[in-house]
């Protein structure tokens, strides 16, 4: 008799766990609010990028994004632009994508985007706001 009782807390468990995944799970290609990088990126090549971010200016990725407010404390809402510094990080993407484009484009056929001559490490190096 006690084991009936666990069923339904059991289902109601199974039936967040599902509904968190459908907010969470975001199908590849298809990212909320990109506006530098290209909209068929990849998940992966997505993650490298923000990765290289957070290591050349030793941040996380609460230094741009917000915490969501569907499961406060255990998401990132990736697509909010609630913090400011992601309008920062935006010119500075496009700043490094124009030098990158206008100086360093030998090859075509690589997307100006994911060239990586000039990076956030030339200036940042490992600091969130370098000297001058």
């Amino acid at each position: 008799m006690h084991s009936i009782s666990k069923l339904p807390v059991i289902i109601l468990l199974l039936a967040f766990v599902a509904t968190a995944a459908a907010f969470t799970n975001q199908p590849a290609g298809k990212f909320k609010n990109l506006q530098v990088l290209p909209q068929d990126i990849s998940e992966q090549k997505l993650d490298s990028i923000m990765e290289s971010y957070n290591k050349a200016l030793g941040v996380n990725c609460k230094f741009c994004h917000v915490n969501s407010l569907v499961f406060p404390g255990t998401e990132m809402d990736y697509a909010s632009d609630k913090e400011p510094m992601k309008e920062n990080a935006r010119k500075m993407m496009r700043m490094t994508i124009d030098i990158n484009k206008t100086y360093f484009y030998f090859n075509k056929e690589e997307r100006p985007e994911y060239l990586s001559v000039i990076t956030c490490r030339t200036c940042h190096r490992g600091e969130p706001f370098p000297e001058q």
